[in-house]
């Protein structure tokens, strides 16, 4: 029995050891293998043609090696001397069997790297209590150097090993091998929420899941050798991965793949709350996807991120991923480059309060000029901003030029102006979004009032408490709320009526086919109602044709938003819409 650095106790079962005997003599060879299974072991690997002990090694990756020193053609020292160069097997433990009781014979194996010695003939209790001495220190030190401390589950290192195992298996039997890359969605996020104990607990109870479903599963091969190819890991904070060694369809590996996202959706309840997680799951396939493990791995990895950016709870590893996340890559680095030398710009839409017909606002919009590849429309890059954590300075950069160009314009005389700036979810939430609000106004120079900030109704699901909290602090600064695509959420009027929200801007999904389509009239009439009804102004935004304009206003929809007025100008264009609209 063996602890972890957590105190959990790992049992290691030294009797499914493999122990490899080299010796020219057939007779000590046999009466060695037959002391040890009397002791209960089982595995062994008998070489008694010593040219051939390296490479045996190499094939069947012992545990321990039982070496006689003196052998015809290659002697004991040459081979412990070749099994030291190689870096695998620096630390393997290995018991000399000699009958010299010659101490420069014993100290020339000692610098060579000998663990212990036995002297023939074997003494029966003597090389049981060597042996299992000696697999009980590697199994301890293979637990600090190969597990992780908090799961008891492979780390990497290990993991990657035993991959390279496991192929070679697969290769030599003519089998396919599937690779699983599981990354935990949300656990970032309750981690820096709930703290690091939480988030242990979570991780723990998870692991332990996936274990379960790895054992229960028949059509995961699994070795008679555990110590050489066990098929979970822990390899990151958040991510595990497992090998299939005996999967014989797709079909077999997505259903091994349901079962574990199954598991890991469960609730796990943590000081009486039920904490939520999910998972996406990379699939690559040796020998298809990649022939050595490094090329294994790097796909399992691409289709695991691959479907996490379109949504899917997993996918099979295909070379357009690839290109995909080639081009991830490089947008990375484009992104951080463009906020470093202020490629970014903002375009303006206007917003008509049409009750009056005036100007009252507008809404910035985000475009990026790259020096190479030009214009980059926001679909193209939003979504890769926000996967990569880079949407919090983006935003706040956003933030920041909305409204020093919006309090120069004020300065110029049109002081009604309001602007409207989208925040992303991981803007919203970040510790840091209220003083970087104020911030902005501060460095501005515009009023709180002057500054509204546009979510989303699937932004607001999850913690109703939380994000009513942090709504409320921020509009107790004088600044106001705008809900974004309403109607294409799913928000309940119950926690609508708990949100400080002053405007609703109903989605142009509704607007382009009324007055023609009776089913959109009826719904954007029965939102308009309803927001007046909790005293909340409407915006329809990507109005484009005057009977549509008629029928909004005919409703009493205060505000339009849409190329009917005029398309996003930059703050160059629309300075001059500003001047041929706005009479001061």
């Amino acid at each position: 029995m063996i602890k972890n650095n957590q105190g959990n106790k790992a049992y290691v079962n030294l009797k499914s050891s493999t122990i490899m005997l080299v010796d020219d003599e057939p007779v000590l060879l046999d009466i060695v293998q037959a002391l040890l299974e009397d002791e209960g072991y089982q595995n062994f690997v008998s070489v008694q043609y010593s040219p051939e002990a390296i490479d045996r090694m190499i094939d069947t990756n012992p545990d321990l090696i039982l070496l006689d020193l003196d052998m015809p053609e290659v002697g004991g020292f040459e081979i412990l001397e070749n099994v030291r160069k190689l870096e695998k097997y620096q630390h393997l433990p290995i018991i000399i069997l000699t009958a010299s009781d010659e101490p420069a014979n014993k100290l020339k194996a000692l610098e060579l790297g000998a663990t212990d010695f036995l002297s023939k003939p074997v003494d029966p209790s003597e090389l049981a209590l060597r042996v299992r001495n000696t697999l009980s220190a590697k199994a301890y030190l293979d637990q600090l150097a190969y597990y992780d401390s908090l799961t008891g589950l492979p780390n990497r290192k290990l993991f990657i090993e035993r991959l390279e195992w496991g192929m070679k298996m697969a290769k030599r039997e003519q089998r396919p091998l599937v690779l699983l890359d599981i990354s935990l969605d949300r656990f970032r996020k309750i981690n820096e929420s709930l703290g690091m104990s939480v988030g242990d607990h979570l991780l723990t109870t998870i692991a332990e899941r996936l274990k379960q479903v790895a054992r229960g599963s028949d059509i995961i091969g699994h070795s008679d050798k555990p110590t050489q190819l066990e098929n979970m890991a822990r390899i990151a904070s958040d991510e595990f991965s497992m090998v299939l060694c005996g999967v014989n369809s797709y079909e077999n590996a997505s259903q091994v793949c349901k079962r574990l996202q199954n598991v890991i959706s469960q609730p796990v309840t943590i000081e009486g709350q039920d904490l939520y997680t999910a998972s996406n799951i990379g699939i690559a396939v040796y020998p298809e996807d990649g022939e050595d493990v490094e090329t294994l791995i790097k796909h399992a990895s691409s289709a695991k991120d691959f479907a996490k950016r379109q949504g899917n709870p997993y996918l099979f590893y295909s070379q357009e991923m690839n290109e995909h996340s080639k081009a991830v890559i490089k947008m990375e680095s484009d992104l951080r480059r463009a906020l470093e030398e202020n490629q970014f710009e903002l375009y303006y839409q206007p917003k008509v309060d049409i009750s009056r017909g005036v100007l009252m606002g507008m809404e910035s919009l985000i475009r990026w000029i790259h020096p190479e590849d030009g214009f980059i429309p926001p679909d193209k890059f939003i979504s890769v901003a926000e996967e990569l954590d880079l949407i919090v300075p983006i935003g706040e950069w956003v933030l920041h030029e909305a409204c020093r160009k919006t309090s120069e314009w004020i300065s110029a005389g049109y002081t009604g102006l309001k602007v409207s700036v989208n925040v992303s979810a991981k803007q919203f939430i970040d510790e840091g979004f209220k003083s970087s609000i104020l911030s902005a106004l501060q460095s501005s120079g515009l009023k709180p009032e002057n500054l509204v900030l546009e979510i989303t109704e699937s932004m607001l699901m999850g913690d109703v408490e939380n994000y009513v909290n942090i709504l409320n602090e921020i509009t107790e600064s004088g600044v106001s709320f705008s809900l974004d695509d309403f109607g294409t959420g799913y928000s309940s009027l119950s926690y609508l009526k708990k949100f400080p929200i002053k405007e609703l801007k109903i989605d142009r999904s509704f607007i382009i086919d009324i007055p023609r389509d009776d089913d959109d009239c009826s719904i954007v009439k029965a939102i308009i109602a309803m927001a007046h009804g909790l005293g909340l102004s409407v915006v329809a935004e990507g109005v484009e044709e005057k009977e549509q304009l008629h029928f909004l206003k005919k409703n009493n929809c205060e505000v339009i938003q849409g190329y009917y007025f005029s398309k996003p100008l930059n703050s160059v264009d629309f300075y001059e819409y500003l001047k041929r609209k706005v009479k001061l």
